[in-house]
């Protein structure tokens, strides 16, 4: 990675969100995978899904191999400023742990309203 590095806004990265234009932020980075779309192998349109938002869980997700994420780096173009990342469009996994337990405390006040009734 060069010294001059260039740090992106999460505005200006989500634009690139179409199949002839395709970047992802994962895990703090930025990458043009636009020259890899057609070679993927779960599909240029997982990419395409991943736009627009912190794709660092949907990435960790699946198990890729070190050969794959060494392939990463060909495509690095830069960082990007956490800090611009609205929450909504975040994919942290404290995020998705949040879900998780809502549903759950959900699920449990649904049975005690129906145990009750």
């Amino acid at each position: 990675m060069a010294s001059d590095q260039k740090t992106f806004v999460f505005d200006e990265v989500a634009k690139h969100n179409k199949a002839d234009d395709c970047w992802l932020i994962i895990s703090g980075k930025v990458y043009d995978v636009t020259l890899f779309m057609d070679n993927h192998p779960g599909g240029g349109e997982v990419w395409l899904r991943a736009t627009g938002k912190d794709a660092t869980v949907d990435f960790s997700d699946v198990d890729h191999s070190d050969i794959a994420k060494g392939k990463m780096e060909k495509y690095y173009i830069g960082e990007i400023d956490q800090s611009t990342i609205p929450v909504k469009h975040s994919n942290s996994k404290h995020t998705l742990i949040i879900k998780v337990l809502l549903v759950g405390i959900m699920v449990g006040a649904l049975g005690i309203l129906f145990a009750v009734l």
